[in-house]
């Protein structure tokens, strides 16, 4: 999972992990670890912390939770957008809520995954949205469908992002 610069050659990508549970940031950075081309360079506990170093380390991606103390990760991801436009967003929440993941994609996040789902599906989330690709977590994926279906004929990316 390496990004291609200009000049051909690929770099290492840079992560921003924002939660503010500390043994959460040990258990991403075991699973990224995985990926020899990830690198973690920096940590945030807060909202206002992950905006702050948004914008001091300009990252590639950023895991960001929802449940965040001074910030929420809606708001904080809102703010990212602005002052670190080219970071991609991931969010990662024990939030199961489809609401809150439509209204975390509508802010500019990328994808959603669900922390019950992360052993698995984390890294194939970030290599999703690494490639300009939406991700959402199985466990929240056939809600999305169903809400869909629901909604007459309005289209999955639609849904997602409240396009209409």
């Amino acid at each position: 999972m390496t990004l291609e610069q200009a000049d051909g050659k690929s770099k290492s990508v840079r992560v921003l992990v924002v939660d503010d549970f500390a043994p959460w940031h040990g258990i991403v950075s075991k699973i990224l670890r995985k990926e020899p081309d990830l690198e973690v360079v920096g940590n945030a506990s807060d909202g206002l912390e992950a905006v702050q170093e948004a914008q001091q380390l300009q990252p590639d991606l950023i895991l960001l939770d929802i449940g965040l103390p001074k910030l929420n990760g809606i708001e904080a991801a809102r703010r990212i957008r602005e002052v670190s436009p080219a970071s991609k967003i991931l969010v990662v929440s024990e939030n199961h809520s489809v609401d809150v993941a439509r209204k975390a994609l509508q802010t500019g996040a990328l994808g959603y995954v669900v922390k019950s789902d992360g052993a698995r599906e984390l890294l194939s989330g970030v290599k999703a949205v690494l490639e300009g690709k939406r991700f959402i977590s199985s466990s929240l994926a056939g809600h999305f469908v169903l809400a869909t279906t629901l909604s007459a004929g309005q289209s999955l990316l639609m849904f997602i992002t409240g396009l209409h």
